[in-house]
């Protein structure tokens, strides 16, 4: 069973950057759609990004043009890199496979406040 841990959540003002990690176990993770998730305060989690085992993408129109997912099967990792960040993107984000499959780790906290 592959296990995810979501890392690299923090405080950052508005219009800041932030690149987010998730390090999977398991010699399955290559052959994984993978997808980022956030779960705002007092709202369910929602789909955040998607990134398919041959690298296509797909966002939520929420985050078109700022966020960018992207994987390193060597490394068996999933990155978010975040740019342009509104408060509204503040919540905790999770990583699992697109299809939901995987345990859910801890997530990691993302705060965008002045």
């Amino acid at each position: 069973q592959v296990q995810v841990v979501e890392s690299g959540g923090g405080l950052v003002q508005p219009g800041g950057s932030l690149r987010l990690s998730c390090a999977c176990s398991g010699t399955a993770f290559r052959f994984y759609a993978m997808a980022w998730y956030r779960q705002p305060p007092g709202k369910q989690r929602e789909l955040v990004a998607t990134i398919t085992s041959g690298g296509s993408t797909n966002y939520a129109d929420s985050v078109k043009g700022r966020f960018t997912i992207s994987r390193d099967n060597a490394k068996n990792t999933v990155y978010l890199q975040m740019n342009s960040l509104k408060p509204e993107d503040t919540g905790v984000y999770y990583c699992n496979a697109a299809d939901q499959r995987l345990n859910w780790g801890q997530g990691t906290q993302v705060t965008v406040s002045s």
